[in-house]
């Protein structure tokens, strides 16, 4: 054999060993990541076949965890986070070195859903300009996942963490940033925001596809029809935009979406159940899971999204979650994306902080309905969430509805006493139905003493709710 053959293959073969060796990580992992404190949280990454690697974080440099990659290459290992606090590193040996910069360990959570979630200053937030003029804050981290679909599960995808700067903030979920400043501020530790949002998608893109097929009520009611902005069979952006981050330990996760299931709204409830379950079991977590009442929004006379808000209503029979109710943030029911983005944020964050994190200041959740009783021409209702009392921002409620057993329904005359409300129709002898804001463009006008207002519903379906 010609020497400088035998020479030449012998240092291909050596440099692509070499290549191959190299202990690898996903994108999840890079400098600026922000870990889930006091935990003992997954880290993971490929190497070559029985190659040991070594991972050291620096809040405890003293405790070396190792792990050995298996026959596929991938090795999975667990290390304990210490108190919020950095910055760290997180170093990893084998054959090669990798050590990540700038990390910290803190509040983690993941913010998902369709278009108002992923709404950006860059599109058009109510100050939002001012509000990213002053967004300096080096213990806010942001990772934006690629709004990639793909057919089957996937173990990575490309992006890095970044730090929290005018600039990357307004290239960043405006829900998700809010909610994550009120977090640092309020709990002052660093927190990790994850966005995994992709506009005008419905929940089945999120869910791994055989919790859809597996059930006949779900799979005879999954969005069939596909659009040019978005995917929508079952399972696409659960494969490239959550997969990936498991088991990644987060504290929680913020959803906004439902304005795409308008089509098909009376199984959204059932739905988004098997959606919360599935990432729970996929995370290893029974992580608190909250999100936003979808808006006031003119969608015509076909759509009936006010079905998908009495269904979000119905979701909250699940424990650990929650619902922020924000229909009076709207300032113009022909925009489905309502630019005061800021509220939102803060109202999940009051409410995380208040459940999460034990932080009682006052209500943080809209009014609910508790209880209905009808005695002759009166109908009776009591409501959650009302401790100090309701009141009225106009002269007097318009917005109830009242119905006899025909159903027909008329505008009733409503007197607030406490946390109940008294209401008749002189058009109903005998009522049996109350309904509050239930249609698609309505705009509330009772709250509770926090300001926040009451969440529509109906009563005569209130049988079949679980409400808390």
């Amino acid at each position: 054999m010609n020497p400088k053959f035998f020479t030449t293959i012998l240092v291909y073969t050596a440099f692509s060993f070499s290549s191959f060796s190299q202990i690898k990580l996903p994108a999840l992992f890079s400098d600026n990541m922000v870990l889930q404190q006091n935990s003992e949280i997954t880290v993971w990454g490929w190497a070559e076949p029985s190659e040991k690697i070594k991972i050291v974080g620096s809040w405890s440099s003293s405790d070396t965890i190792t792990s050995t990659a298996d026959n596929r290459a991938k090795w999975v290992a667990k290390i304990k986070t210490a108190n919020a606090g950095g910055p760290y590193t997180l170093t990893f040996l084998g054959s090669n070195r990798i050590e990540l910069q700038n990390v910290l360990l803190g509040e983690v959570w993941i913010c998902s859903g369709q278009s108002n979630m992923e709404w950006s200053v860059n599109r058009g937030v109510q100050d939002g300009e001012k509000e990213a003029a002053y967004a300096n804050y080096q213990r806010i981290r942001f990772l934006q996942i690629p709004k990639i679909g793909a057919e089957t599960p996937q173990q990575d995808f490309k992006a890095s963490w970044s730090v929290c700067t005018p600039s990357t903030m307004r290239n960043f979920s405006a829900v998700g940033y809010f909610f994550g400043r009120e977090l640092m501020r309020n709990l002052n530790v660093p927190v990790g925001l994850i966005m995994a949002a992709w506009g005008g998608t419905n929940a089945e893109v999120w869910i791994e596809k055989t919790c859809v097929e597996k059930d006949p009520t779900l799979y005879e009611n999954r969005i069939v029809e596909e659009f040019e902005w978005g995917p929508a069979a079952p399972g696409i952006a659960w494969n490239s935009m959550i997969n990936p981050l498991i088991p990644y330990s987060i504290a929680g996760a913020i959803w906004y979406q439902g304005e795409s299931n308008c089509a098909k709204p009376n199984h959204y409830c059932k739905l988004m159940q098997a959606l919360i379950e599935k990432w729970r079991e996929d995370f290893g977590n029974q992580f608190p899971f909250y999100w936003v009442q979808i808006a006031p929004y003119d969608y015509g006379e076909n759509v009936k999204a006010y079905l998908i808000r009495e269904q979000q209503s119905k979701m909250l029979s699940m424990p650990n979650t929650g619902m922020v109710v924000i229909s009076d943030l709207v300032d113009d029911i022909k925009n489905i994306h309502p630019k005061n983005k800021s509220d939102v944020g803060k109202r999940l964050a009051k409410l995380a902080l208040n459940k999460t994190y034990g932080i009682k200041d006052g209500e943080v959740v809209s009014p609910m309905l508790k209880s209905v009783t009808f005695e002759n021409i009166m109908a009776s209702i009591t409501f959650s969430n009302a401790s100090d009392g309701l009141i009225c921002k106009t002269k007097s409620p318009e917005r109830f509805f009242v119905a006899g057993d025909d159903q027909e329904f008329f505008p009733g005359e409503a007197k607030i006493e406490g946390n109940s409300i008294v209401i008749f129709s002189k058009n109903v002898k005998n009522p049996v139905a109350v309904r509050y804001c239930f249609d698609n463009t309505s705009l509330p006008d009772v709250f509770n003493t926090a300001g926040l207002p009451l969440a529509p519903f109906r009563t005569d379906t209130w049988s079949d709710f679980k409400f808390k």
